[in-house]
C-alpha cells in the first residue's frame, strides 16, 4: 500500500490480526473462532476472512478441516528452522554491508548503538511497554548493521525471518515458568542467566565495533553467535512445544472461544 493511502477494512483487520499475533497477544496454538474476532476487533465478515488468508500464506495461522483457523504454533523444531534459515540470510548481508559501508553508515550505526544503550533490556525491565520499546531500538541496530547491503531480495527474506523468530522470542515473556517477571526461580535459572547476558549491550557493542573495524571474520562468529541464542535459551529452559491456547487474548483479556 502507497505512503498516505487510506488502508481498507480488509487491510486494517490483516494489519490488527497480524500485530496481535507477532506480540502474542493472539497466542500459538490459540483458536480463532470468527466470532470471537469479529465481536473483539469489530470486524466484519468479509475482512475478518481474507485477514485469516492472508495470514495463513505468511504461515502464522493454519486453517484446519477439523479445527478451523488456529493461531501458527511454536516449537523447538521450527526455531531451529528458523535460526538456519536467518543464519543463510543474515550473515551474507552483513559481509555486504561491512563491505559496502560508508562513513555515513558507520554514523546511523553508532547512533543506532547509542538509542539502544539508553534502555534497559527486558532482563531489567520486564512490562510490556518496555519490551516492546528495547525490541524497536534491538531491531533498528541490526537493520543499522545490515543497511549497506545491496541485496532487496535478501533484505526481503531478512525481515519475513525476523518477524517469525519474534514470536518465539515474545513467548519467553508469557509461556508459564520462562516468563521475564516469572520471580526467583525463573531468575536463578540457567536459561535466565543466557537471556540477561545475551540482551546486556556489551555483546552489541563488540558487534558494533567488529563493523565498524571491518573484521568481517569476527563480526560474522559475533552475530553467528548473537543468532543462535533463543534455540539456545529455549532448549536450556526444557521448552519443546508452546503450552496450548483455549483462549485467544486481546490486550490481555480473555475472548471466549463460541
Amino acid at each position: 500500500m502507497q505512503q498516505g493511502e487510506v488502508p481498507t477494512k480488509t487491510e486494517t483487520a490483516y494489519r490488527t490480526l497480524r500485530q496481535a499475533i507477532l506480540h502474542t497477544r493472539l497466542m500459538p496454538g490459540a483458536p480463532l473462532k470468527l466470532s470471537a474476532l469479529r465481536e473483539a476487533y469489530g470486524i466484519g465478515w468479509t475482512p475478518l476472512r481474507e485477514a485469516l488468508s492472508r495470514l495463513e500464506a505468511e504461515h502464522l495461522v493454519i486453517l484446519s478441516a477439523n479445527k478451523g483457523y488456529t493461531v501458527a504454533p511454536v516449537s523447538l523444531a521450527e526455531l531451529a528452522d528458523l535460526t538456519n534459515a536467518r543464519r543463510h540470510v543474515e550473515l551474507p548481508l552483513l559481509a555486504e554491508s561491512i563491505a559496502n559501508g560508508t562513513e555515513e553508515w558507520e554514523t546511523a550505526l553508532v547512533a543506532a548503538h547509542y538509542r539502544l544503550s539508553r534502555c534497559k533490556s527486558p532482563a531489567e525491565n520486564p512490562e510490556d511497554f518496555a519490551i516492546t520499546d528495547w525490541k524497536d531500538r534491538h531491531e533498528a541496530f541490526h537493520l543499522a548493521l545490515l543497511a549497506a547491503s545491496r541485496s532487496k531480495w535478501l533484505m526481503r527474506f531478512y525481515v519475513q525471518t525476523k518477524e517469525q523468530m519474534h514470536r518465539h522470542h515474545r513467548i519467553l515473556g508469557v509461556a508459564p515458568g520462562m516468563g521475564m517477571a516469572g520471580g526467583a526461580e525463573w531468575k536463578a535459572s540457567p536459561a535466565y542467566g543466557l537471556i540477561r547476558d545475551a540482551l546486556a549491550l556489551e555483546p552489541h557493542t563488540e558487534l558494533m565495533n567488529a563493523a565498524l573495524d571491518r573484521d568481517v571474520e569476527r563480526a560474522l562468529a559475533l552475530l553467528d553467535a548473537h543468532i543462535g541464542l533463543t534455540q539456545t535459551v529455549f532448549a536450556a529452559a526444557g521448552f519443546s512445544e508452546a503450552p496450548d491456547a483455549e483462549l485467544a487474548t486481546v490486550d490481555g483479556r480473555a475472548v471466549h472461544q463460541n
